[in-house]
C-alpha cells in the first residue's frame, strides 16, 4: 500500500508500554421472551404480556451493557462473575451486574465516557419509553443521558427475533483514562 509506513520494530504479542488514553467494548445478548414474564429493559418495567426468560431478572439491555464495559477493559464476560448455574445468583437485579463491571472498570483506572445500545426485536415496542431508559442507564452508569444512545429495531419477520419469540442487544461503551 503506496503511501502508508508501519514501525518496523514491532514484535508479535509486545505488550505496550503506552496504552491509548480510549478502549471501546462490544457487548451482545439474547433471550427467548416468556408469556407472563416481567419485561425489565435498561432498569425499566415495560408494559409487556412477555418478557425476557433467564436465571437473573433477564435485563437483556443491561446484560448487553455489562458485556460492552467489561470488554472495554479487556476483562471476562458476565457469565465469569455471575455464572448462571449459581442458585444464589436467581432473580438478581441486573444493575448489580453493571455495577461490578463499572467497579471493575474504576479499579483499572477507566471511566465510561458514553454508550450506544441496539435493541433489537419485534416485541415489545420501546418508543414511548426510551427516555426513561435512557435516563435509567445513565443514571446507573453516573453519566449524562445525553451520553447513552438507544435505539430499537426489527429483524424483518426472519428467524425467532423477527418472529418476536426472543429479544437481543447490541451494546458498546467508550471507556477512557480517569
Amino acid at each position: 500500500m503506496q503511501g502508508l509506513s508501519f514501525p518496523k520494530n514491532r514484535v508479535k504479542n509486545e505488550v505496550m508500554s503506552h496504552p491509548p488514553p480510549f478502549r471501546i467494548g462490544l457487548g451482545y445478548d439474547i433471550h427467548v421472551l416468556a408469556l407472563g414474564r416481567p419485561c425489565i429493559l435498561g432498569g425499566v418495567m415495560i408494559p409487556s404480556e412477555v418478557g425476557p426468560d433467564g436465571h437473573s431478572d433477564a435485563d437483556v439491555l443491561l446484560h448487553a451493557l455489562a458485556d460492552a464495559i467489561f470488554g472495554a477493559a479487556g476483562l471476562r464476560d458476565i457469565g465469569h462473575y455471575f455464572p448462571n448455574t449459581d442458585p444464589n445468583l436467581k432473580g438478581i437485579d441486573s444493575k448489580i451486574i453493571v455495577r461490578k463491571a463499572i467497579e471493575e472498570v474504576k479499579e483499572r483506572g477507566w471511566q465510561i465516557g458514553n454508550v450506544d445500545i441496539v435493541l433489537i426485536g419485534e416485541r415489545p415496542k420501546i418508543m414511548l419509553q426510551v427516555d426513561e431508559i435512557k435516563k435509567s442507564v445513565a443514571n446507573l452508569l453516573k453519566i449524562s443521558p445525553a451520553e447513552v444512545g438507544l435505539k430499537a429495531t426489527t429483524n424483518e419477520g426472519m428467524d425467532s427475533l423477527g418472529q418476536g419469540k426472543a429479544i437481543a442487544v447490541q451494546a458498546i461503551c467508550l471507556l477512557y483514562r480517569a
